[in-house]
């Protein structure tokens, strides 16, 4: 990069919750590592009003460090920065506008992923007279950061659609069931290096010491409350035995997929659950992964010989290569 380019970071996190604050971090991480790497910045807060983006057009940035994941707490309303910020002609990281619309939804998500002929779980919808057999996890079709998740939103296919009608009244916005996939939990992340997805080394998530009736998953204590069970038993991993070779494999040609089927940019992640037969399948698909420090991202670029000022100026220099966006 010539010059000190201008790149002005941009977030939502409003909502007084761990994983909000989690964005504020990462907002000032990645603000400290530009800094770094000879670029001026700032740091910016979107509200509902967007106004804010064309006053920043007005000021032609380089670029648009995108950590936008939710506006006044709703992840839903995400797609509506990447629309704007492509109206305006302004590069950013991260994928395009297209991308953030196929997988605004989890359920969307999932219908993509299934055309595609690619492994996700089977799942059902409020208002269903379906039943999957089994039992099933209720999840947000929309939050992210395991919002709404805890050990009770494991429960059997007959009570699925009960309980995706007691998370939506608790929590508001939809809620859907997926099969429950008994076994183990990978993380993939992906990073752009000239023009080329690059699949990080994958990491696994442990459920150490979980008792017999507790599910074994990733819910919101296990992310976000430190000091909790759940939280301080499930470390991540990164080295394996041979034997997991083959599935490492895999899951790797998987995210690529996944990466090319939704036009991906920059970088992402893509969650995996792998059954007691070891087939993997496609949980969902994460446009924006936190990028603090000390996030499941950050650990798998540092693997890949990538320090922090590093991945941030990869991620940058993806936007910076790639003209305006297509919606």
């Amino acid at each position: 990069m010539n010059g000190r380019p201008l790149v002005p970071v941009i977030h939502g996190a409003a909502a007084d919750r761990p994983d909000e604050a989690d964005t504020r971090v990462a907002a000032e991480s990645v603000a400290q590592a530009l800094a770094n790497i000879g670029c001026v910045t700032e740091i910016v807060h979107l509200d509902l009003d967007l106004g804010v983006l064309e006053a920043l057009g007005r000021r032609r940035p380089d670029a648009v460090f995108n950590l936008v994941e939710a506006l006044r707490g709703d992840c839903a309303l995400a797609l509506m920065v990447p629309l704007v910020l492509e109206h305006l002609g302004l590069r950013y990281t991260g994928a395009g506008a297209a991308a953030w619309a196929a997988t605004l939804s989890k359920t969307g998500t999932k219908r993509h992923l299934a055309a595609a002929g690619l492994p996700t779980p089977a799942w059902i919808e409020a208002g269903t007279t379906q039943q999957l057999p089994g039992r099933v996890i209720v999840k947000s079709d929309t939050e992210h950061a395991s919002l709404g998740i805890d050990a009770a939103s494991v429960t059997s296919g007959a009570g699925a659609v009960a309980e995706i009608g007691r998370r939506e009244r608790r929590h508001g916005g939809r809620f859907f069931a997926e099969s429950f996939i008994e076994g183990r939990e990978f993380n993939l992340s992906l990073i752009e290096e000239a023009g080329r997805p690059r699949v990080l080394p994958p990491a696994e998530i442990e459920f150490i010491d979980f008792p017999p009736e507790r599910p074994r998953i990733v819910d919101y204590e296990a992310k976000w409350l430190a000091g909790s069970f759940a939280h301080d038993h499930t470390p991540r991993r990164f080295d394996f035995p041979p034997t997991d070779r083959p599935l490492l494999e895999r899951l790797c040609a998987l995210a690529l997929e996944c990466w090319t089927l939704f036009r991906l940019k920059g970088y992402a992640r893509v969650d995996f659950r792998v059954d007691g037969a070891g087939q993997p399948w496609i949980l969902e698909v994460n446009l924006n992964p936190c990028l603090t420090p000390d996030a499941g991202f950050f650990a798998a670029a540092s693997r890949a010989g990538l320090d922090y000022p590093a991945m941030v100026r990869s991620i940058l220099d993806a936007a910076l290569a790639a003209r305006r966006q297509a919606a």
